[in-house]
């Protein structure tokens, strides 16, 4: 038998092409053992039972193939918790926790907003929301049951109360915004963004998650120009929308939202500074 130290050796080298060989050996690793990654290097030269190294090995093999870490372990960290991830969800990914930031940052600590979360997919914005401002009432999302279903499984692991689902596509779930009452203090999305002819440029772990959650059309903005055109009808006067894009569109989606009669249009830019999140408020004059 090899020991837990050989093994992480050999998953490296296997996995030497791609991004992070040593994580991803130590996760792939972690699960086979039904352990922590930190877990691990308390037993380095332990020798590892046949049936979990086996399940190693073929772990190894899928993620050769580029299948996301997130797929094969069947979770993700996000934010401050942890998410299931399945094929039928997107992989959280850090960029969209700069989505969440700007979100808290625009809700006040004690405030009972409605907010929601339009294709929510994991759920991951709607949770982090939820469990950081447990006075608003979330509401999410998602056009896909598969994925629906992997949200209310994270609702209910991390036990949220004030976040609740809808099956259908963008704002078709919502309920219709006859007066102030039905409408929202503020909307977020991170909506499919990858453009037509950007396809062949992408990471091919891409492949292995649901294109309609990628696939912005010819030039990425369908979903974006949807919600950005439909979102005031849905908003409280002074109410915000915040989208979650490409970094090539930042200057794009600010006039989207211009256009869309949107004041106080602005860009945050990601950890590699990037252009990654536009926001504008409803109902004020332009900035």
């Amino acid at each position: 038998m090899s020991t837990v130290d050989q093994l992480l050796r050999e998953g490296a080298r296997r996995l030497g092409g791609l991004g992070s060989p040593r994580l991803d050996a130590e996760l792939l690793l972690g699960h086979a053992l039904g352990q922590r990654r930190e877990e691990l290097y308390r037993s380095l030269f332990s020798s590892v039972p046949t049936q979990a190294e086996e399940r190693y090995v073929a772990l190894l093999a899928e993620r050769e193939t580029r299948r996301p870490v997130a797929q094969l372990v069947g979770h993700r960290e996000f934010w401050s918790f942890t998410l299931e991830v399945t094929g039928a969800t997107l992989v959280p990914r850090p960029e969209t926790e700069m989505l969440v930031e700007r979100a808290l940052a625009r809700i006040p600590a004690d405030a009972a907003w409605t907010i929601a979360d339009l294709g929510t997919g994991t759920g991951a914005i709607a949770l982090a929301i939820a469990r950081e401002r447990p006075a608003c009432k979330v509401l999410a999302t998602e056009l896909s049951k598969p994925a629906l279903a992997v949200a209310r499984r994270n609702a209910k692991a991390l036990a949220l109360r004030n976040v609740s689902f809808k099956h259908g596509d963008w704002f078709t779930p919502l309920p219709r915004p006859d007066s102030a009452r039905w409408r929202f203090h503020m909307i977020v999305s991170n909506p499919p963004y990858i453009a037509t002819d950007e396809w062949p440029l992408t990471d091919p772990e891409l492949g292995f998650e649901p294109r309609v959650a990628l696939d912005g059309g010819k030039d990425g903005l369908n979903a974006c120009r949807v919600i950005a055109e439909a979102a005031p009808r849905y908003l409280r006067p002074g109410g915000w929308l915040l989208l979650e894009h490409g970094f090539r569109q930042g200057e794009d989606v600010r006039e989207l939202l211009k256009d869309a009669g949107f004041g106080n249009v602005a860009t945050t830019t990601d950890l590699a500074g990037r252009p990654r999140v536009s926001e504008g408020q409803i109902g004020t004059p332009p900035a």
